[in-house]
């Protein structure tokens, strides 16, 4: 039978950033705590939102999908 939404077992895609015109960043809200992680370019401090961090997990999977090691700063 033909299933239109199949699932495909995919394995997870390095992506990559330039550090020498991003940074990786945590922006919080304060009234709400909601964090969303993203890059912040040097030039001119504009967010580029990449994905919503609900839990742990979702920073992991952040770090590991940019291969971000080092400890991420949070912008409020």
């Amino acid at each position: 039978m033909f299933h239109i939404f199949s699932k495909k077992n995919r394995s997870p895609v390095q992506k990559s950033y330039d550090p020498a015109i991003r940074r990786p960043v945590l922006r919080c809200s304060i009234c709400t705590g909601e964090q969303v992680a993203g890059f912040q370019r040097l030039d001119d401090g504009r967010f580029e939102e990449v994905m919503l961090i609900r839990d742990e997990s979702d920073l992991q999977s952040f770090r590991e999908q940019y291969g971000i090691t080092d400890e991420i700063e949070k912008i409020y």
